[in-house]
């Protein structure tokens, strides 16, 4: 599973991406977690607004912190 987090690396969305690692090792899930930090990169991605989660290409969760808990939540529909 690829995982990535798009956002310019401010407080919200170094708090995403400490709660995928958190969900994906509570889920025993292996998981290819990266961070995109250029917004254009993240603009071809469909990103609209940040802190966004995308696994295998699709936005599953944009403009808010996800918890853990949702995050567990989502993932394991996925996987």
């Amino acid at each position: 599973m690829k995982i990535q987090i798009a956002g310019p690396g401010c407080p919200r969305c170094q708090a995403t991406e400490k709660n995928v690692i958190n969900a994906c090792a509570e889920l025993n899930l292996p998981a290819n977690i990266s961070h995109v930090y250029d917004v254009k990169e993240y603009a071809k991605l469909g990103v609209m607004m940040t802190p966004a989660v995308i696994v295998n290409g699709k936005v599953i969760i944009s403009g808010k912190v996800p918890t853990v808990q949702e995050l567990k939540r989502l993932l394991s529909e996925i996987k």
